[in-house]
Order: structure tokens, then C-alpha cells, then sequence
């Protein structure tokens, strides 16, 4: 496919058909997306194949509480989870929410997510240049999330998709523990893979006006028209 319908084309994939994925497909989405740029060219990131219906279960299961309390966030007007405005929903309240997910009671069935794979990052090579600031770290994301945006490149290339996800962190000490990854590894990506059921081609960004300036964050807009 063409590099920029590729990029304009892939969407977060939550319902897939029961088609697998061969191995040689996903090793190639794998051996593609290893050619993202990390801080120093570290590359620390490792990529947990998760097939025992067991573990898959139970890493949907750690992420159920978390996705109920993100949806009664979202129905109080909040941004889930922001660090800027405080929630004003209880959380032992929001999590006893429906959470809406299906695809989360039927991680142990292939045929429902044909692949599963875990994404984590090790901390101990990754350069952190915020690291003082009072605020939540996000540099560190720049050392592993293009790779993980590359799988998902990779797999619309492929004729796959899925969706990046992130509801996993919430329990990282339980799926650490679940999935025998060391302390010093954080869990930055969850990534279900598989066929779309539908295919989505027109998707819908803000222009490059709306959020691109010049020479100040309140400069005038960069526009070509």
C-alpha cells in the first residue's frame, strides 16, 4: 500500500473476524516495525506474544476495572485519568460501572482476537529529560510508542489492524507478576490484533491549521490557504 494511504487508513480495530494471523505475517509486521527511532537507538523494548487463554483472560480482567471507571469518567464530562483536573468520581464507584467492552470478556478466544501482544519497555535505558519537572513523564514515550505505531502500520499494511491500548498499565504490578516481566520494565502498550470486521477508509483528523502555529504557541496559524 501507499505509505500515506496507510497512515491515513489505520484506525483503532476493537471487533475482528476469526481469520488468524500466520506467523510469518506477524513476524513481518514485527520485523518492519523494529526500524522506529529510541532515544539513543537503545531499542529497549520487548513484545510479549501472549497465547495461553489463561494469561489472555486474565490480563482482560486487570483491565476491567480501569475501562469501567474510564467510562463513568467519561459520562460525568471528564478526561479520563487526566492528571491536569482532578476526577470527581469515586472511583470504587466508577469501577462497579458496565465497562462496555466486550472484547475484554473474550480475550481467551481466538477467534474473537487472533493475537494478542504485550509491549513493555525497559526503563533503565530510557532518557528522560522531564524527569524533574513537576508534572506526569512523557518523554520516555518517545523511546517505544513509535514502534508500537509502527506494528499498527505495519499490520494495516498487511491487511490487519488493531488498536493500541493502554488500560493494561493501570494493574502493571499484576501483569508484571502475570506475565514474569521484571520490575524495571514498564507495561506502555496492549495491542489486539486481527481482521477487522470493517475497514474503515475516511477518518476524521482536525486540519493542520487547527493545531500548527508560527513562532509562538499563540503565533498565527500555518495554513497554505
Amino acid at each position: 500500500m501507499d505509505l500515506y494511504e496507510v497512515m491515513r487508513t489505520t484506525f483503532s480495530a476493537r471487533k475482528f473476524t476469526d481469520e488468524p494471523i500466520p506467523d510469518e505475517v506477524l513476524h513481518r509486521i514485527l520485523d518492519n516495525a523494529r526500524f522506529a527511532s529510541s532515544g539513543a537507538n537503545h531499542q529497549g523494548w520487548r513484545v510479549i506474544v501472549v497465547r495461553d487463554p489463561d494469561t489472555r483472560q486474565t490480563l482482560g480482567n486487570l483491565c476491567k476495572p480501569a475501562f469501567s471507571y474510564y467510562k463513568a469518567q467519561l459520562k460525568a464530562g471528564e478526561v479520563p485519568f487526566n492528571t491536569v483536573t482532578p476526577s470527581q468520581v469515586d472511583r470504587a464507584v466508577g469501577e462497579k460501572e458496565p465497562h462496555g467492552y466486550p472484547l475484554l470478556d473474550n480475550f481467551h478466544d481466538v477467534s474473537k482476537l487472533p493475537v494478542l501482544l504485550v509491549v513493555v519497555l525497559d526503563l533503565s535505558v530510557v532518557t528522560a529529560f522531564d524527569a524533574h519537572l513537576p508534572r506526569i513523564g512523557v518523554i520516555s514515550g518517545a523511546s517505544i510508542y513509535p514502534f508500537v505505531w509502527n506494528i499498527l502500520l505495519a499490520a494495516r499494511n498487511e491487511g490487519f489492524g488493531g488498536v493500541l491500548t493502554t488500560f493494561l498499565s493501570d494493574k502493571e504490578i499484576e501483569a508484571q507478576r502475570a506475565l514474569g516481566i521484571p520490575k524495571h520494565y514498564a507495561v506502555a502498550a496492549m495491542l489486539p490484533l486481527g481482521k477487522p470486521v470493517k475497514q474503515l477508509t475516511k477518518l476524521t483528523r482536525n486540519p493542520v491549521s487547527s493545531f500548527t502555529t508560527i513562532d509562538s504557541f499563540n503565533g498565527p496559524r500555518f495554513d497554505i490557504e
